[in-house]
């Protein structure tokens, strides 16, 4: 299987607001670059946004290494709380619905055609690629808010 490495960002004026996201997939000494945008959105949506749309692009099974600075979506994977929602029916341990379980859900399909494993960055940091992606997704907002 292909060795992919994704790097992953999303971004939101306002949050909620409009949100960009972007991502980089690195291949060998391939580079691809994706982002895009929604008008009204959370900070939350776009980091899983990120990681989906990164994932959609793989057209077959790959070790993917994801780098991450968003805690929400590392640690639902880290620490397992994926598992406990799906147990719980898609509820919190609190026992509130869990949110954006659309995109949760969206994620668990292409996480389960392959396998992945999770890093956390340290976001606005000296990462030059989650640099990048942050640059992707807030120049989405910028392009659709501008007047």
């Amino acid at each position: 299987m292909k060795k992919i490495t994704i790097y992953t960002d999303g971004a939101c004026s306002y949050n909620p607001g409009p949100g960009g996201w972007g991502a980089i997939l690195i291949y060998n000494d391939k580079r691809k670059e994706i982002s895009g945008y929604t008008e009204n959105t959370t900070n939350n949506r776009m980091e899983l946004q990120a990681v989906i749309s990164a994932l959609e692009m793989l057209k077959e099974k790959c070790f993917v290494d994801i780098y991450t600075d968003s805690a929400y979506v590392y640690n639902a994977f880290k620490d397992d709380w994926i598992s406990n929602w799906i147990n719980n029916n898609w509820k919190t341990s609190a026992n509130k619905p869990v949110l954006n379980v659309d995109l949760w859900q969206r994620l668990l399909t292409y996480c389960s055609e392959h396998n992945i494993n999770w890093h956390k960055v340290k976001g606005h940091s000296t990462n030059e690629y989650n640099n990048r992606c942050d640059e992707l997704a807030r120049n989405e907002i910028i392009k659709h808010t501008k007047v």
